[in-house]
């Protein structure tokens, strides 16, 4: 996945189109992180990532970046469809690297601690 398609689908986006994302990403994110779990080595940081969207105190430009991201992840049919195990999150990850690496700074302790205690809470479901 090249850079500019990748800028691409990072775009903050419209109010509109930033509450759309949002709506999407709270129906689908847990399921997908449950299905993506091996194949995103990061996903304590996707996590983190998604409380810090979700936090009206973070900036809208930032809100609006990790929405379209986690959107783009959450996506049950993208460029390589997730059920293609193996290679079908390759893209997501893309993603998920280029937008976390741009608001990384904003990603504060309590977004990661809320993401390790949602991790260990899922895990221990799980058992």
């Amino acid at each position: 996945m090249d850079d500019v398609k990748i800028g691409e689908i990072l775009e903050p986006g419209t109010t509109d189109e930033q509450a759309g994302r949002e709506r999407r990403v709270r129906a689908r994110f847990w399921s997908t992180v449950k299905k993506a779990a091996r194949a995103i080595p990061f996903m304590d940081e996707v996590v983190a990532a998604y409380f810090c969207a979700l936090d009206p105190r973070t900036p809208s430009s930032v809100r609006g970046t990790l929405l379209a991201a986690l959107a783009y992840f959450v996506l049950p049919l993208d460029f390589v469809p997730d059920f293609l195990l193996g290679i079908g999150f390759g893209d997501d990850l893309a993603v998920l690297m280029a937008a976390i690496a741009a608001v990384r700074g904003n990603i504060t302790d309590a977004h990661r601690a809320a993401a390790r205690d949602a991790l260990a809470d899922r895990d221990s479901e799980a058992a």
